[in-house]
């Protein structure tokens, strides 16, 4: 059955339909073929039953903040804020985008909306001071999927769905991770300045910097109030996520003017949009995984591929590889649906701790994300910058080893992958 489904989804995919069609049709004719006893209106059941789950109230939030977010000027104020600390250094533009872009992740969620608010101001300063635009998009392409680990993460929120693991401690261990990928992304940023002699800009004053400080102290907050008040107890998570998007509208509305009464319904109307296609393919990939449960898929996993392979390092290395290899292809968040349930059992039963498995899960759909031939934010990328595909794509091959060593050290170093989550929690 698993071949007839794989078949028929990569069919419609090669078709040019969308990813959702392929999901519903492959469960739907294996339930034909397979099991024609099933009443298909169970499937039905199971794809409403997929988006009904509390926690997933937390994503169209997170989804509005950062519009709200985009449409003003809080990425300028990060952006400056940063530039302020490290301009003057080698690389001090390239570093600056990548801090804003971990910083404005951990707001935002989003690596798409990352890569729009910081990725649109840069690109043209970079340009400037002589960096190729194959470096600069590759450059804040890399960033802005930190947005993945670096918590509010959608993705993160997608793997605690599929396993029943707490949303709170996955947000907490993204931080390491995340910050390892803007270290090793930063340090290529200044050894590859100072081998092609990009100029840095002027140092900035005290006097400077604290002004910077003060204009991003708000925007600051964001982290703050998401993960403190998760942690403190105040909030849960979709409540976190409720108070983000007041935060935002407090902020671009009252504080800093920039949002009117009739920039409302356009920000609502993309934020609808964004979430109305994630919540499909949220349904579309359970019923994908459901009649995977329902084959016995796992089992028969667990027996072939997994029997021979005893090990947590050995499962996490599969794990890595297929996610890794999925995502290329495929939106992360429908393999997220799909495969988590599989292998989470698998790995548990390994002694893997299910937390570095959704830092593992969450590094690899992030770097799939950029990896040709049909990452998703390549194509955004595209978008965004009116490049084409070659040029996107070419300078992201220094910025992918740096993403594939981190990768390999978080499974082999279980401590590395939760350091933040064991120093704080």
């Amino acid at each position: 059955m698993i071949w007839v489904m794989l078949v028929i989804l990569f069919i419609f995919m090669l078709l040019g339909f969308p990813m959702l069609v392929g999901m519903i049709m492959a469960p739907l004719v294996s339930m034909v073929l397979y099991a024609p006893q099933a009443d298909l209106i169970v499937l039905i059941q199971q794809m409403v039953s997929g988006i009904s789950t509390y926690v997933l109230l937390a994503v169209p939030m997170f989804i509005l903040a950062a519009d709200i977010m985009c449409h003003g000027e809080m990425a300028d104020r990060l952006l400056n804020f940063v530039g302020s600390l490290v301009k003057h250094v080698p690389g001090g533009l390239a570093i600056t985008a990548g801090g804003t872009c971990t910083i404005f992740g951990a707001i935002s969620g989003s690596t798409q909306a990352t890569l729009v608010a910081i990725g649109k101001p840069m690109f043209k300063p970079m340009r400037e001071v002589g960096y190729k635009d194959s470096h600069i998009i590759a450059l804040l392409m890399s960033n802005a999927n930190i947005a993945l680990l670096i918590p509010p993460s959608i993705c993160m929120i997608m793997f605690c769905v599929c396993t029943g693991e707490s949303v709170g401690d996955l947000f907490l261990a993204g931080f390491g991770p995340g910050i390892m990928m803007f270290v090793g992304f930063s340090l290529y940023d200044f050894f590859y300045a100072k081998k092609n002699k990009i100029v840095s800009a002027e140092k900035s004053t005290g006097r400077e910097r604290g002004i910077a400080f003060r204009k991003a102290i708000l925007p600051l907050g964001f982290p703050v109030l998401v993960l403190g008040g998760i942690y403190s107890g105040i909030f849960s998570p979709t409540e976190a996520a409720a108070a983000s998007v007041f935060y935002a509208l407090i902020l671009e509305g009252l504080v800093y003017r920039t949002l009117k009464w009739s920039d409302i319904p356009k920000i609502g109307l993309s934020t609808g949009f964004v979430t109305a296609s994630v919540f499909i393919l949220i349904a579309g990939g359970q019923a994908f995984s459901w009649i995977v449960s329902y084959a016995q898929i796992p089992q028969m996993l667990s027996e072939t591929v997994f029997s021979h392979i005893t090990s947590g390092t050995g499962v996490l290395l599969f794990v890595s590889v297929f996610f890794f290899i999925a995502c290329m292809f495929v939106d992360s968040i429908p393999v997220i649906i799909i495969m988590s349930p599989i292998v989470y059992p698998v790995a548990v039963s390994a002694g893997v701790d299910p937390m570095q498995l959704g830092i593992i899960i969450t590094m690899q759909s992030a770097i799939g994300c950029i990896t040709p031939p049909f990452g998703c934010n390549i194509f955004t990328a595209c978008g965004i910058f009116q490049k084409d595909f070659k040029t996107v794509v070419s300078g992201l091959a220094p910025y992918m080893i740096i993403n594939l060593c981190i990768a390999i050290a978080l499974v082999f170093f279980p401590d590395l992958a939760l350091i933040s989550l064991n120093l704080f929690r």
